[in-house]
């Protein structure tokens, strides 16, 4: 699956420095935080990067470019670092989250058996739906014109780049097979982007021993 996911390349006329470390992951046994998740969260939050560190501010930045206000939706790594404690979700988001403040990306978790074809990183036509929530009950909402998105064939899977996941493709505890979407823009460099992956492969590992992982590059390691 990972081998079809592409980046559009009006994305990366916008910053031509992006590159994404795409992990598949399969055959995870998911559950609920436990004491060892709590301890890598705190772990994680002690070690945090500040708000204020170049890698983070560069997100700030790719917002703007596309004309998002990131005070206002922020990056998702600029929200995490944001809020302490780190939230407890589950198993798989926790080991992910712990991972996103410790080395200053986004990264993002999405449940492969929801996906309806390929993920694809593109610019937004504005009619595209995005499955969410209002006060509890399912909505349908749009991103606008230009807006830079992830996206499957049914619709649009996070806003904003990484600001917010949509509801259908969410990891929760019954997810057995997952994509992660590790996000670098300068001055993070690709040994940086590869080691926050390593980390990440090594807490879902001790999650799910048995768990078969995939990786790849897209971006400027690989030319594309």
């Amino acid at each position: 699956m990972i081998d079809d996911i592409r980046v559009d390349p009006s994305v990366t006329s916008l910053r031509p420095d992006f590159a994404v470390l795409v992990m598949g992951v399969y055959g995870l046994r998911n559950g609920p935080t436990d004491d060892r998740s709590r301890a890598w969260l705190a772990e994680a939050a002690r070690d945090a990067v500040p708000a204020a560190d170049p890698r983070i501010e560069a997100w700030r930045e790719a917002y703007r470019a596309f004309g998002a206000k990131p005070q206002r939706t922020r990056p998702s790594v600029d929200a995490l670092v944001r809020r302490m404690p780190l939230p407890e979700i589950n198993l798989v988001v926790d080991a992910y989250n712990a991972v996103s403040v410790r080395h200053g990306l986004p990264i993002g978790g999405e449940d492969l058996g929801r996906y309806e074809g390929p993920a694809g990183l593109v610019r937004a036509t504005g009619d595209e739906p995005f499955e969410t929530a209002d006060r509890g009950e399912p909505s349908v909402d749009h991103p606008e014109i230009g807006e830079v998105v992830w996206r499957d064939d049914r619709g649009v899977t996070c806003r904003r780049w990484n600001w917010r996941q949509c509801v259908r493709t969410r990891i929760t505890e019954e997810t057995t097979d997952a994509l992660f979407l590790l996000e670098r823009l300068e001055p993070m460099t690709i040994g940086e982007l590869t080691a926050a992956g390593e980390e990440l492969t090594g807490l879902l590992r001790a999650v799910s021993p048995g768990a078969r992982v995939e990786m790849r590059i897209i971006g400027p390691a690989d030319g594309e």
